[in-house]
């Protein structure tokens, strides 16, 4: 077989060149104009200072963890310790992919595990995290064991269609887009309950204002749901997740002490991303970049040694699969800032209320010590949302435009 097989060539470029055409079509690209962010109007020299602490703070183990991942998948696919290591498994080949998922995943988990407990001190000393070791130890355990889960049966998947398939390339792709669009429907209700417990918001007036505000909004939920954040976080945050019948609002309990027009513009935001069908949109995409790398992984895969239908081959579509994600990261920052700046001025539309807005980011950023100036490789790395003072100053630019 050639290194490139024609049609997985043709294929990567359709799929490539698909992707681009309903990432530009679905992305709001142009915004409200906005008078310039200037974080000293809003935020006091001590709030300021306290960003750039937390910043400072937080900044060494988060780069030394992505370096680590970065680092760790690099040898996974350009050296063979990987297979040597995984050759020491005995067992049928499903068995021994499993087992490799779980042993590479030790080892790279067992790794980052100091800089886990380093940036969770520093949420500590910054008042942001309210869980004791155990609680933090059995978050991040589950986590962990979602990961591997989802990477077993995606490298199962691989390593049984390559054992079967000359050009397993079709299938896999299929496969994984299907898998991507499974999973985001499922996420409400097999997920999200893994981390957190949820109960209905009790009758009442926020409640009531809530759900009506979805009304105002052309936007079908089934329920307004607290989840119990407080018991991991001093953070506040809401969000609207499923599709349809799923379709809930959820709210933090540590939301609940906000005032209500503040809670009611963070619902206006996330029921935005709904009327805009964001999730699906983004759900698309992931799925057309999930076969996308499935054809590129069979592209790359006779660079290896191994072939990938054997087993000791884990490691490498781990490797590969972990840096595809590293470097998809950038441009998935950079459509979701304008898909939340969409939602921002959703917000606005629908409560005319810029004054409460500005106090709502305000609020937002002091209690979540956001980054209020983050600089140019942070905001590349890590920002999916624009900075506080980048949607205040939107918020006042929409107040402007629509002055009498």
């Amino acid at each position: 077989m050639s290194w490139l097989d024609r049609r997985a060539g043709i294929a990567l470029a359709l799929l490539g060149a698909l992707i681009v055409v309903v990432v530009v079509v679905t992305t709001p690209w142009s915004g409200a104009p906005s008078v310039p962010p200037d974080p000293s109007r809003d935020f006091t020299a001590a709030q300021i200072a306290r960003s750039q602490a937390f910043d400072a703070a937080i900044s060494v183990p988060s780069y030394l963890s992505l370096g680590l991942t970065v680092l760790f998948a690099g040898v996974l696919v350009a050296t063979p310790w990987g297979a040597r290591l995984l050759a020491r498994l005995k067992g049928p080949w499903w068995l021994r992919v499993v087992l490799g998922v779980v042993v590479l995943t030790a080892v790279v988990e067992l790794l980052r595990w100091p800089l886990g407990v380093w940036f969770e001190g520093q949420l500590r000393d910054f008042g942001l995290s309210t869980q004791n070791w155990v609680s933090w130890t059995g978050d991040r355990l589950k986590s962990i064991g979602v990961r591997v889960a989802i990477m077993s049966i995606m490298v199962l998947a691989v390593v049984a269609l390559a054992r079967r398939f000359a050009r397993w390339w079709i299938p896999a792709a299929v496969g994984a887009f299907a898998l991507t669009v499974g999973t985001s429907f499922v996420y409400p209700v097999v997920f999200e309950p893994i981390f957190n417990d949820f109960r209905s918001m009790p009758a009442g007036k926020l409640r009531s204002d809530l759900l009506e505000l979805a009304a105002r909004a052309d936007v079908r939920v089934e329920d307004v749901l607290i989840a119990d954040a407080s018991r991991r976080t001093t953070a506040l945050n809401a969000y609207v997740s499923g599709f349809g019948a799923t379709r809930r609002i959820v709210v933090y309990d540590t939301l609940l002490a906000a005032p209500e027009k503040e809670v009611e513009l963070i619902i206006a935001h996330e029921l935005g991303h709904a009327k805009d069908n964001d999730v699906l949109h983004g759900t698309l995409v992931g799925a057309l970049g999930a076969g996308f790398g499935a054809v590129l992984l069979f592209c790359v895969a006779p660079l290896w040694r191994r072939p990938l239908s054997d087993p000791v081959a884990v490691g490498a579509i781990m490797g590969f699969l972990s840096l595809m994600t590293v470097l998809s990261g950038p441009a998935q920052n950079l459509v979701s800032r304008h898909i939340e700046a969409r939602a921002d001025l959703h917000a606005l539309d629908l409560t005319r209320d810029p004054q409460t807005f500005v106090a709502m980011q305000k609020r937002l950023a002091i209690t979540n010590i956001s980054d209020l100036s983050p600089d140019v490789v942070e905001y590349v790395l890590y920002a999916s949302h624009p900075t506080a003072p980048q949607r205040i100053a939107m918020a006042r630019s929409w107040e402007l435009m629509k002055a009498p």
